[in-house]
């Protein structure tokens, strides 16, 4: 495509080392409809004639249906699938194809290519947030009133809802969804126009192509259009973020599923075995969801690094932009369908969860809130129910195996309604504030999820 100014071939060595078309090839059905689109434009402004028009047109489609019947074989002397695309065109219907470059450059034709894809990734991974989200509202309504424990630091804290638990990833994938959302308005802007550098002396309708693919506006510096990685960067971001919600989700069902915890089942089809120990059965699923965090935090930096030195305007470390992009799509996409599926398919044993949520310790807040309705200053009623736990620890009891006598030995503010308190139903049941895991809230979350869930399906749009 250089010959003219070069005197002699490119070293095989290099063809090897510059070449993109092992990868990049998936980016054909993007490049094809871009390719379209600027024919169409360029007869719109008298640079093809109808009949030209026509034959890129139907040789572009035509091109399009034997990749998808396997019938094409890339060439890497031709380095990327922009040019194999438009050498198998000039083959095919001769020097017509050789005007369909006029007016652009590789650099704004990628930039172009990776934005559709984007597009139609960013919507795709939106799709399966809902689908994670769908299978977590559904494993919640199944188990709408089950106490569980509540941890932090991994302790047992306070008594709240499995479904509760479960709402508050819905709520993370969320703001992941949301996230997804205000991207695709950076992504959506067309570059096709901007040349190498400085846009073009011929007279391009950029406007036009810009409607016939869908972008509702078109990038307003070239050079900062073929330079321009960030919706990559940001889209990279999101998916990051994805992963860490993904993983610590996967953490919890590692543990429910651990044999001291044995909170949950996870069906055969969804658990590996041990090469050499019978009995084994492993999350596996879970843990490499877990593991391939690390790669999508990897490409994000990836990217970030190379980016972070170039100069204006295009340089060729910006290929290196495609299998970060493509490796973190395609993960976080199997990692949400198979959450998805996983989470379809756990079993749940309430009676195990339930004799772990039968631990009085979990209502020591509630006691000293209770203190505190009598009018004891909270620092004071904290202290009160810290000597009656550590009591119970040493005597061996429960704090619900104390009768009134012995609670009025810590404070005489106990009176003889402290015992409706201390149960787990009237925990629950009194943790009434926007946002806590009372039966009302939760059931009316949960109303509210399947509400949200239910009425997006089927839409692909933004």
């Amino acid at each position: 495509m250089w010959h003219g100014r070069f005197s002699e071939p490119t070293a095989d060595d290099v063809k090897a080392f510059t070449e993109s078309i092992s990868y990049d090839w998936r980016l054909y059905k993007y490049d094809i409809v871009g390719s379209i689109a600027h024919a169409t434009m360029l007869k719109e402004i008298g640079i093809l004639n109808t009949e030209e028009r026509d034959q890129i047109v139907k040789g572009l489609q035509e091109i399009k249906k034997d990749i998808e019947a396997g019938k094409i074989e890339f060439d890497p002397n031709f380095e990327d699938v922009h040019m194999n695309i438009e050498s198998i065109l000039t083959a095919r219907i001769g020097p017509v194809g050789a005007k369909l470059h006029t007016g652009r450059s590789r650099n704004d034709q990628v930039a172009l290519d990776i934005r559709m894809y984007m597009r139609a990734e960013v919507l795709e991974i939106r799709r399966l947030l809902r689908g994670l989200q769908k299978s977590m509202v559904r494993l919640g309504v199944k188990h709408s009133r089950l106490i569980m424990p509540g941890y932090t630091h991994l302790q047992r804290a306070q008594p709240t809802l499995m479904a509760h638990h479960l709402l508050a990833y819905v709520e993370m994938l969320d703001r992941d969804f949301g996230r997804m959302t205000d991207c695709y308005k950076r992504i959506n802007v067309m570059p096709l126009g901007s040349g190498a550098i400085a846009g073009s002396t011929l007279p391009l309708n950029r406007e036009l192509v810009a409607k016939l693919l869908d972008f509702p506006k078109v990038t307003q510096n070239s050079m900062d259009a073929v330079s321009d990685r960030d919706f990559a960067l940001e889209v990279l971001a999101n998916i990051a973020i994805i992963g860490m919600h993904t993983s610590r989700l996967c953490e919890d069902i590692i543990l429910w599923a651990s044999s001291e915890f044995k909170f949950i089942l996870i069906k055969d089809a969804y658990a590996t075995g041990s090469s050499l120990m019978p009995q084994k059965k492993n999350p596996d699923v879970a843990e490499l969801a877990r593991g391939k965090t690390g790669r999508l935090y990897g490409n994000l930096m990836s990217l970030l690094t190379t980016m972070k030195g170039l100069p204006m305007t295009y340089n060729r470390d910006m290929q290196e932009d495609k299998e970060a992009i493509f490796d973190s799509v395609d993960t976080c996409k199997s990692v949400l369908a198979v959450l998805a599926k996983l989470i379809e398919h756990i079993v749940v044993d309430e009676s195990r969860i339930g004799k772990a949520a039968n631990d009085a310790l979990l209502l020591a807040t509630d006691m000293a809130d209770y203190l505190v309705k009598k009018g004891v200053p909270f620092r004071n009623s904290h202290e009160i129910i810290g000597k009656m736990v550590s009591y119970c620890v040493t005597e061996r009891k429960a704090l619900t195996d104390l009768d009134l006598n012995q609670m009025r030995t810590f404070s005489s503010a106990f009176d003889e309604d402290i015992l409706k308190v201390l149960t787990l139903k009237a925990s629950i049941s009194s943790r009434t504030a926007t946002g806590s895991p009372s039966y009302d809230n939760v059931v009316a979350q949960l109303k509210r999820w399947d509400g949200i869930i239910t009425s997006e399906e089927g839409m692909s749009q933004v």
